[in-house]
């Protein structure tokens, strides 16, 4: 009985082991994927945006259309890195921790099994006991329950070493998996914050570098020439299409229009405000210190 009450407490440990990694495992599933979309659902809100800024940059005068065609440009391509995270996090965090809900399956099929050979072990036990206080004398009765006893705990014994071995096998692989998952995880996250800073620093730049006087110009030059004088900009640059180095046949904007053609229309109010321009003046002077931010 004493070693029936080992094997208990082995069990025990066993069945904690199993129970506490699908508990979380689970969870962290669950969240991961929803990080995944909620991501996803980003990328698509400021694909909306880009296409917002081009149709808004179409109704500017020149620099400031210049401006606005570039800064939406480098918007598009983060949104191209972006895309590539969400199918990273999907395809290296999300389906590793899917695939464990299999294995869970399994290991509590192990576990139903030695269950009921430890239950026999047990019930053939207590046929023993009870046999011994009730016919103390027939012999051949007890040894014929002694030799059930003897065979059930053979059968319970070589049960828990197999046991033992699947639960030590999948502790081992679980950790390294769980350690594995996080580190993928950690990694993407990275890459894409790395590219994103690199392409929003050249944006940052193109955005403070805007010839707001130039535009004024223009401005006034177009208002004088509604009065009868001559438009003091060249007509050549008001015509971007074919100068410009922001064409929308560029292969992150064609592949952010693309996108957003398939995500569904957003009836959310979009909330507009306004930022202070010191806000931003440690980050221009940083910029304008000599650090170069390679485009990607």
């Amino acid at each position: 009985m004493n070693l029936v009450l080992s094997r208990d407490s082995q069990v025990k440990t066993m069945e904690n082991t199993v129970a506490n990694a699908e508990k979380y495992f689970g969870q962290f599933c669950a969240l991961l994927a929803a990080y995944a979309r909620k991501t996803a659902k980003l990328r698509d809100k400021s694909d909306l945006l880009v296409k917002q800024l081009f149709d808004y940059a179409n109704t500017e005068n020149p620099e400031l259309q210049r401006t606005m065609k570039n800064f939406a440009e480098e918007l598009a391509k983060v949104q191209d890195y972006r895309q590539a995270e969400v199918e990273r996090l999907e395809m290296k965090v999300v389906e590793p921790l899917k695939r464990y809900g299999v294995q869970f399956k399994q290991m509590r099929a192990e576990m139903k099994r030695f269950n009921s050979v430890r239950n026999n072990e047990i019930k053939q036990l207590e046929k023993l006991e009870r046999l011994r206080q009730k016919s103390p004398s027939d012999r051949h009765t007890i040894s014929q329950a002694e030799s059930n006893v003897h065979k059930a705990s053979v059968d319970a014994a070589r049960t828990t070493q197999l046991l033992e071995e699947t639960i030590d096998e999948f502790q081992k692989q679980k950790l390294k998996d769980i350690q594995k998952i996080f580190l993928d995880f950690v990694t993407i996250e990275m890459a894409f914050h790395a590219k994103a800073l690199e392409v929003y620093s050249s944006a940052f730049q193109n955005l403070d570098g805007y010839d707001l006087e130039r535009d004024m110009e223009d401005f006034r030059a177009k208002l004088h020439g509604a009065s009868g004088n001559q438009d003091a900009r060249p007509a050549s640059a008001t015509n971007s299409s074919s100068t410009l180095p922001w064409s929308t046949s560029n292969q992150s904007i064609q592949s952010t229009l693309q996108r957003q053609e398939d995500s569904e229309d957003d009836s959310e109010e979009n909330v507009l405000q306004d930022f202070s321009d010191s806000e931003y003046e440690p980050i221009r002077r940083q910029l304008n210190s000599g650090t170069n931010h390679p485009r990607s």
